[in-house]
């Protein structure tokens, strides 16, 4: 029992030790309340429904299996709205790096689901565009309303 808690522990300082590494590279991460392809059907039947563009989805998992290597569930979702990145472009055409957004849904060791995406902030400061702070800041609430959508249970 002793040895499951010590596995334990380290499993979560690896994945807090992760987590901060994450955050300090602009990347936010959401727990959430479902499994991974609910979490992404969730956060896709959402972007639809707001005229967000879902370009890709893409199953890592199962590119693994086709090289016979294994991951724990994780899909990427590519989705955008010309209306908000290409002013980002305008600023900055290595924005389009970044653009269009991207978000991971990804199964940790534990079993725990995580949804993680670039917060549009850090990809404004990456690429040194300073003019469109406040759209920035929109995008910003909008992936946080959307995904909390996505990854949280209704009370």
């Amino acid at each position: 029992m002793r040895k499951l808690l010590i596995a334990a522990a380290m499993t979560a300082l690896i994945f807090t030790n992760e987590n901060v590494h994450a955050q300090s590279q602009g990347v936010v991460i959401k727990q959430s309340a479902f499994s991974v392809k609910v979490t992404l059907d969730r956060l896709q039947a959402i972007f639809g429904e707001k005229g967000i563009t879902v370009f890709a989805r893409i199953d890592h998992a199962a590119g693994a299996k086709r090289v016979k290597k294994d991951l724990p569930p994780t899909e990427l979702i590519i989705f955008g709205n010309p209306k908000i990145g290409t002013p980002l472009m305008e600023s900055s055409i290595l924005a389009g790096l970044d653009l269009p957004l991207k978000a991971l849904v990804y199964q940790d060791a534990s079993g725990k689901v995580f949804l993680a995406y670039t917060h549009p902030g850090f990809i404004t400061r990456r690429h040194g565009i300073k003019d469109r702070n406040k759209l920035s800041q929109t995008m910003s609430r909008i992936l946080i309303k959307l995904t909390d959508q996505a990854t949280k249970k209704k009370p």
